[in-house]
């Protein structure tokens, strides 16, 4: 696996910016038809730097790693972002800031593939914020951190999983129910997802947050290129699909 890494800093004169938004692409095999990009949590509040260290992007890796090691072969390309800051930071918004980059980032470098978004807790808002750039087709929101005023209107036209354990005492499952059926009517397709006894940094249940997440990109892969992908990876997304309320899911 080629993997490189670049970061906001390359592109200024040393010493311009204090903290920079920092990338770590896995590369296709062969011809990029499609980018998953990667987003990581944080805090409420927080101008500290993000390390590689810290958990909120360390517990990323497993998701991309797996996103990469089924679609690669299709031509899927892994981008995982590491924030600048930690915090959200009230109208600052830090980390859609550094989303909106690596989604520029992508554009340059593959103009017109379908990228799908894939975040957890902060991340998973950023994701659903982001839904609005053109290149986006998916997201998936994973125990997301939404208020009532998280806009719905980005998902518009969208294809949109959101996961989010009922044991969760970090963020709200009640809000990101609230904001499914909210957006629903507005995205293409919207699935809700309860698991079952999770809590928020997904340690229960983990092999389901990363197999139904992994199976929803490849899902959404299949339909954008046409890729045929392994039955046995499709399964988990195809499943979700045949539920007669697909925003009452349990796993």
């Amino acid at each position: 696996m080629t993997r490189e890494r670049f970061s906001e800093s390359d592109e200024v004169p040393a010493g311009t910016v204090a903290h920079a938004p920092v990338v770590t692409v896995r590369s296709a095999a062969g011809e990029v038809r499609a980018v998953t990009l990667v987003l990581h949590g944080g805090r409420s509040n927080s101008f500290e730097p993000v390390r590689s260290r810290h958990l909120s992007p360390a517990r990323m890796i497993p998701f991309a790693r797996l996103i990469h090691s089924w679609g690669s072969s299709h031509g899927l390309e892994v981008w995982s972002l590491r924030n600048r800051v930690r915090g959200w930071n009230g109208e600052e918004m830090s980390p859609l800031h550094d989303a909106r980059w690596a989604l520029d980032k992508i554009r340059a470098r593959h103009a017109g593939v379908p990228v799908y978004v894939v975040g957890h807790s902060m991340g998973g808002l950023v994701a659903l914020c982001v839904a609005d750039d053109p290149q986006v087709r998916a997201v998936v929101s994973l125990a997301p951190w939404l208020e009532t005023n998280t806009p719905a209107k980005p998902v518009t036209g969208k294809r949109v999983l959101i996961l989010h354990g009922d044991s969760d005492r970090w963020t709200s499952q009640r809000q990101s129910l609230v904001f499914a059926h909210g957006a629903r009517k507005l995205a293409d397709q919207l699935l809700y997802v309860t698991l079952t006894g999770a809590g928020h940094f997904m340690f229960r249940k983990v092999r389901i947050w990363h197999e139904i997440t992994a199976s929803y990109v490849m899902k959404s892969l299949a339909e954008d290129t046409g890729a045929v992908i392994d039955p046995a990876q499709l399964q988990r997304a195809e499943s979700l699909l045949t539920h007669d309320e697909p925003l009452s899911i349990t796993a």
